[in-house]
């Protein structure tokens, strides 16, 4: 598809969807092709790619504390729990988008795990 008529279609700027089309790229996740015919398709099959990966390439890291990733970290006395509390938040919101591909969403059917998730009533509060 062509730039132009994805950002149309989702209502987005043409130029802020360029960058983020970019970073796709470079990421791995789309490859583009230049001219009439040209545009953006997925560079693998959507079922191969994850919510997890397209967040790595747009944004890096999918969690990080700081700006840096939770493994870079140390900590002393007595804030040393900290450490296993950020890496166990990064094993889960990996296990989510990890479990999550372009072909789900675009199916509209999210694996079991997250739909459960999603169902808790507290999922949707704001504390």
């Amino acid at each position: 598809m062509k730039a132009e008529a994805i950002a149309a279609v989702q209502e987005i700027p043409h130029k802020f969807l360029e960058g983020i089309l970019g970073d796709l790229r470079r990421g791995g996740i789309v490859d583009s092709r230049r001219g009439g015919g040209g545009g953006y398709r997925l560079a693998r099959e959507a079922r191969e790619i994850t919510v997890a990966d397209v967040i790595r390439a747009v944004d890096g890291p999918i969690v990080s504390v700081r700006g840096e990733r939770p493994t870079g970290l140390e900590y002393t006395g007595s804030a040393q729990p900290l450490l296993p509390l950020w890496i166990a938040l990064r094993a889960n919101v990996r296990r989510i988008l990890e479990g999550v591909t372009i072909a789900d969403l675009a199916a509209g059917a999210l694996p079991e795990q997250v739909r459960d998730l999603a169902a808790e009533p507290a999922a949707w509060e704001n504390p």
